[in-house]
Parts: structure tokens; C-alpha cells; sequence
């Protein structure tokens, strides 16, 4: 069945009849002119917009992922900025001519993003376009927020897990140019075993965010790597007024990403630097805390420079995606 002969209606009442349970701070929820919550701390905003052509492409991505992914992208820069999330406001547009199943099988990916951070979906709108155009709002809570302002001179950078996975994954679907089942195995394509090019499609496809509970307390300012580790650190950096001196030979790389970027014939430390959507947090912390993460350098005076295992410098730019960028 096309959209356009189920009507926006009979799908809101579908979303509704989905989404629309209660919970204890809900107090209107699905099917009103706006939701209503009850609020007892601080209240953390973030909305992010995903377009078709632009943040995806439906040869490698299916409805899906790009439902559980659009409900990540967002959950992160909640925990970027230390909060626990706990709603999202959703605004699903795509051509009328689209199929039923695309509907359903997006909001299968939402539902289980929902279930994976324990939020809410309670509202949002439903349109027709030329194209698949999203928009997520997500909201959370915080005692205290963390913002990219805070980091000091002296302080250590660190990071939460691995980087350059997502751009690898990334590198290997626009290879192999079809959508991945993950229930399956399959080599078709990949120019490396599917143990190890698994972990990087999921990484690209599926990304899980980053929860800051176990670092939020030690942290002075973080930021999520959606962008690429430089651009990402050159804006915490610049809201801090300092600078950066990072150790490549210290930035976590998986031995998945390090095999494959060879294999493909790039640099796992350009991946590493300036691949972006890994969705891993990038925080400071005093170099008398102790972090329970990678630590890659340390806040400087100004300037952002990348050095190897012998102080030397290593001449890097600061790449990741843009928009309205002639590179982006």
C-alpha cells in the first residue's frame, strides 16, 4: 500500500496507537495540538534534521537503520552535554508515492531506539515531500549541564572509544553500494571478511551513543563526535578559548577499521581524525582526575596540533563533514 492511500490521518492514529502510551511525566502525550510534560530539573533541547541525498542514501541504508540512527544522532548530544534523555518530537516527510512498508519498517528502527535508551516519542508531524526529509527534537534533563566551555590549560583530552569506524563503514557501502543485513552473513562485496567488516557497518548504520554517566562527574567540557575528531575539537576548543595538542599514536583505532582502511588504501589516521559520525564523547578532565577513558592529549595555550610518538608534528587539516561546504 502507497501513503497516499492511507492518508495522514489513518497514520497518525497508527503512530498514536504505537507511541501514544503514558508514562509518569507525560501528561498529554500523542493526538493533542502540543505534549505536556512535567519537568523537575533543567530541560535540555537538541534537534537535528537528516535528508535524503544528503545524510543518506537509501542504496545502503534501509528504513530501518535510518529510524534507529536519526533517534541516535540526537540521544547523543543529550549525553553530550551530560543530561539523560527521556522524549523525542519526530516530523517524518517522504514522497507520497512511498510504500507502507517504508513507513512501518522506520518506525520499527525508532521503536527500537526508544526501547534501547528508555525514551518517549510524544509527537510530532507527518507531511508529504519530493523526498525523505527528517527532523528529530529530542529532550532531556540535567542536574548540571556540561558544555563545550569549561576545558582549562593543563587539562587531558580524552575520548570514549574508538574512532574512524563509521567513516570506514562508511567507505565500504559506498564499495559495495547495497543495504547490509545484519541477521546474515555475507561477503558479497566486501573486500574483507565479514567479522570484520560487520563491526563497521553496524558502527555506520547503527550507532549507539555514548552514555557520559560514568565520566560526567570528571569531565569540564565535552562535545559528541558527530564531525570528525579535529572540527569537533576545534569547537570545544574555541568556546573554551584554548588550544589542543593531540597524540596520533594514542588515538584508539580497532583492529576492524586499521585491517579494512588498509585493505581500502586509506589512512586509518585520516578516518581516525576526520571521518566523523562515530557519536563517541570528547571531554577534558583535570590531569589530576581520573577518567575512564582514552587519553589522546592535552588542552594547550591555542592552536590545535596533531604530533607523533616523537613530539614532531604531524601536518593535518581540520576535515569532517560541513554543510554549505564546497567539501562538506
Amino acid at each position: 500500500m502507497k501513503l497516499s492511500q492511507a492518508g495522514e490521518l489513518s497514520l497518525l492514529e497508527i503512530l498514536k496507537k504505537r507511541f501514544g502510551q503514558r508514562s509518569r511525566g507525560v501528561l498529554v502525550g500523542i493526538g493533542d495540538d502540543a505534549a505536556v510534560i512535567r519537568a523537575e530539573k533543567n530541560i535540555l533541547l537538541t534537534t537535528d534534521m537528516m535528508v535524503e541525498g544528503v545524510h543518506f542514501d537509501l542504496s545502503w541504508t534501509t528504513p530501518f537503520q535510518l529510524g534507529f540512527k536519526l533517534v541516535s544522532v540526537n540521544i547523543s548530544d543529550i549525553y553530550a552535554m551530560g543530561g539523560k534523555p527521556q522524549y523525542i518530537l519526530l516530523n517524518f516527510s517522504t514522497h507520497r508515492n512511498s510504500t507502507r512498508k517504508l513507513f512501518d519498517r522506520f518506525f520499527d528502527g525508532v521503536e527500537e531506539a526508544l526501547k534501547t535508551y528508555g525514551v518517549k516519542l510524544i509527537g510530532g508531524d507527518i507531511s508529504s515531500a519530493d523526498r525523505i526529509m527528517l527532523s528529530l527534537t529530542a529532550i532531556g534533563t540535567a542536574g548540571k549541564s556540561l558544555k563545550r566551555k569549561g576545558a582549562r590549560i593543563g587539562d587531558r583530552i580524552y575520548v570514549t572509544g574508538t574512532l574512524g569506524d563509521s567513516a570506514c563503514g562508511l567507505a565500504l557501502l559506498k564499495k559495495i553500494q547495497r543495504t547490509i543485513d545484519f541477521t546474515k552473513r555475507g561477503k558479497k562485496g566486501l573486500p574483507v571478511a565479514w567479522d570484520i567488516a560487520a563491526p563497521l557497518l553496524r558502527r555506520h548504520l547503527l550507532p549507539i551513543a555514548r552514555n557520559p554517566k560514568r565520566i560526567s562527574g570528571t569531565a569540564t567540557a565535552m562535545i559528541d563526535i558527530s564531525d570528525g575528531l579535529l572540527i569537533d575539537l576545534s569547537r570545544l576548543c574555541k568556546e573554551s578559548g584554548v588550544g589542543a595538542r593531540i597524540r596520533a599514536m594514542d588515538i584508539p583505532f580497532s583492529e576492524e577499521m586499521k585491517m579494512t582502511s588498509a585493505c581500502l588504501g586509506i589512512s586509518a589516521l585520516d578516518l581516525a581524525l576526520s571521518g566523523g559520525e562515530d557519536y563517541e564523547l570528547l571531554f577534558t578532565a583535570s590531569a589530576k582526575a581520573e577518567a575512564e577513558a582514552f587519553c589522546i592529549g592535552e588542552i594547550t595555550r591555542s592552536g590545535i596540533a596533531v604530533v607523533d610518538e616523537h613530539g614532531k608534528k604531524i601536518n593535518v587539516s581540520a576535515r569532517g563533514y560541513q554543510h554549505f561546504s564546497s567539501q562538506g
